[in-house]
Formats: C-alpha cells, structure tokens, sequence
C-alpha cells in the first residue's frame, strides 16, 4: 500500500464501521418497535400477547437476522445507480418474506401442535404480505441511514478537501514573502557595494542569512505570537538598518496584553518592508516607521505607519503602489480570517502613509 493510500482506507474503514454500528443498533430497533405494534394488534384480536410472546419473540430474531441479510446485499452495492439498489432491495425482501413466513408457519407447527396439520392458505397469505410489507419498510429505513452516512461521509472529504485547498493556497501567500523580500534585500546589498561599504555589507548578508534561516523554519499554517513576529521584524529593520541608519527612525505602541495576540507568520513583514522602501528609501529626511497594536472590540487590529516624501511624484508612487507586498497580505489575510480579516492602507495626512491589519482577537 502507498502511503498516500493509508488515510483514505483509514477513513473508508471507520466508515464501514459506522455504518455497521448504525444498521445493528437501527435493525433492533425497527423489529423492537414492530414486536411491539404486532402484539398490540394480536390482543385486539383477542389473542393474548403474553401467550404469543415466546413465538413472536422468535418470529422477531428470525426477522432481524433476514433484515441484516438485507443491509450486507444493499450495502453491496451501495455505489451503484439508485435502479440497482431498488431492485436488490425488493428482490431480498421477496426472498426475505418467504422465509419468514415459513418460519411462521413452522413455528405454529411447534407451538401449537395441531392434529391433524391444516394448512390455511389465507393465513399465509396474509404472513406474507405483512412479512413483505416489514422487509421492504425495512429496506427504505436503511437507505435512508446509508444516505445519511454517506452524506456525512462527503461534507466530511469536502471539509478535508477545502483544508488542503486552504493550507496549500496560505503555503503558496506565505512563501511569496520570501523571494519579493530577498530581491529588495539583494538590492540593498548590492547597494551597499557599489557605495564602496563592503564592511556593511558584509554585516547585511550575515543577518540576511539568519533571518531567513529563523523564517524558513517557521510552519505557515501556524500562528505565532505578536511578541514573536515584532522579534522577527526587528532582525529584517536591523537588516535595513545598515543602509539607512541615519534616516531610519523606530517607534513600536502595543497595547498592554496584546504581545500574546497570536497573528500568521511574517503577515507584518511586507507592510514594514513597504514602509522602508518607498518611506525610507526615496526620502532624503529622517522617516519614522510606527508599529502598533490596539484591541478594537473583539478584533486586533496593527498598524504600520511611515512619513513620505513631499515631492508630489513621490506622493503619487506611495498611494498607488499596492505591489505585490500589500496585496499579498491582503489575501492572506481574507483566506485565513474569511469575512472578517482585512487589510486597508492609503494616506492619513499629505505626509503619512497608513497600513492596517484587522483580524479576530486571539490570544495565545
């Protein structure tokens, strides 16, 4: 067996299971409830039911027995067009029915002893139409109780299957991070170089490599905690740090209690980076980049702020650019909180430019 197999027969085998557990709890059931109609029905014919007790009790755990017969031949064939099941149904319970009623009649022979033997054709007429009558009632009650598993049995391997759509598509916005990120990185370095500061870009690429070795580690379908991801951050501005020290300026405001917010991982890094290279970068001034945290209502909501340039260009370049940074986290944020997690960001003031996360309060 390849291991891929393993989970489906796992599953399909809890199901049959299930399925058994089900049909035997149902099929005593039916024939308590039909043990109990019959001896009703018995007493207002004015035979007594404590004396008919014993036989129908046996004529019930011989109906059973036929009724699993039943279930085993239309489980069977549980996957084939409904027609098939229609037909195996009524045919095992013909089946089923006769002999039924000749285990009737051979209990009245046993029980009650008549001399001479008669045999009365309308009695077993009778017999056997009420027997068909139980069987084919039996026959829809377990249709009803295969469909229902079945039923379940889907939504189950579409829940399963839209988790692995949903994990495969936060992989697939979680690692678009790392090449978008490495490029500017590499730039930067490449930057340095030319500006003749080898020592300085000796440092960048040794807390490069650390940084994405701590975030190549990290499993993206996992949360981690704000206090951790502002950790992370500030090894990617110590980074930055080399080239733009002088005009770099950091200022974190997190609300008390919110370091233990649980957030996806780097889901903060391309708004930082964004505030860098077109807040930092094309300003000739001293930037500020703000961080903040605060509780609105039972959301979280973080915030990355930077001064810009006052060039109108410049201006222009940082409302308009969404990228694929902003817009990435954006996504992200909308396939793992649906309907509730967001991502806005655009000018606050002609000189500060404004992105926002919301996304439900979770704590660690």
């Amino acid at each position: 067996m390849k291991p891929e197999d393993e989970p489906k027969s796992a599953g399909e085998s809890a199901y049959v299971a299930s399925v058994r557990r089900a049909t035997l709890w149902l099929g005593f059931l039916y024939w308590f409830v039909e043990f109990l109609i019959s001896s009703i029905l018995w007493g207002i014919l004015g035979i007594d039911p404590i004396m008919s007790a014993p036989g129908k009790l046996l004529l019930m755990i011989c109906g059973m027995t036929l009724s699993y017969g039943i279930a085993a031949a239309m489980f069977s064939v549980r996957h084939q067009h409904i027609a098939i099941k229609i037909v195996v149904g009524f045919a095992t319970s013909l089946v089923a029915a006769f002999a039924n009623t000749g285990v009737d009649f051979m209990l009245y022979l046993l029980i009650l002893r008549p001399d001479p033997i008669t045999i009365d054709w309308t009695s077993i007429g009778y017999t056997l139409v009420y027997s068909m009558a139980t069987f084919v009632g039996w026959s829809f009650f377990f249709v009803a109780l295969l469909y229902s598993f079945e039923l379940r049995e889907r939504e189950r391997r579409l829940a399963i299957t839209r988790e692995e759509a949903l994990a495969a598509q936060m992989r697939a916005l979680r690692y678009q991070v790392n090449p978008h990120f490495l490029f500017n990185t590499l730039n930067s370095i490449t930057g340095l170089i030319e500006e003749g500061q080898t020592v300085a870009a000796t440092r960048m690429v040794m807390s490069l490599s650390n940084f994405l070795r701590t975030t190549l580690e990290l499993d993206p379908l996992h949360d981690v905690r704000l206090a951790d991801e502002l950790a992370l951050q500030a090894g990617y501005l110590h980074i930055e740090g080399e080239r733009y020290s002088d005009r770099m300026k950091l200022r974190m405001d997190i609300a008390s209690g919110l370091e233990e917010a649980l957030v996806p991982s780097l889901i903060l890094q391309p708004l930082i980076e964004n505030a860098v290279k077109h807040g930092v970068g094309r300003s000739p001034e001293q930037v500020e980049i703000v961080i903040s945290a605060a509780k609105v209502g039972h959301a979280l909501e973080i915030t990355v702020e930077n001064d810009i340039a006052a060039e109108a260009d410049a201006v222009r370049r940082q409302t308009s650019s969404t990228g694929i940074g902003l817009k990435n986290v954006a996504d992200r944020v909308q396939a793992r909180f649906p309907g509730v997690g967001a991502c806005v960001s655009g000018l606050v003031t002609p000189r500060r430019f404004r992105a926002a996360i919301t996304m439900p309060l979770r704590l660690a």
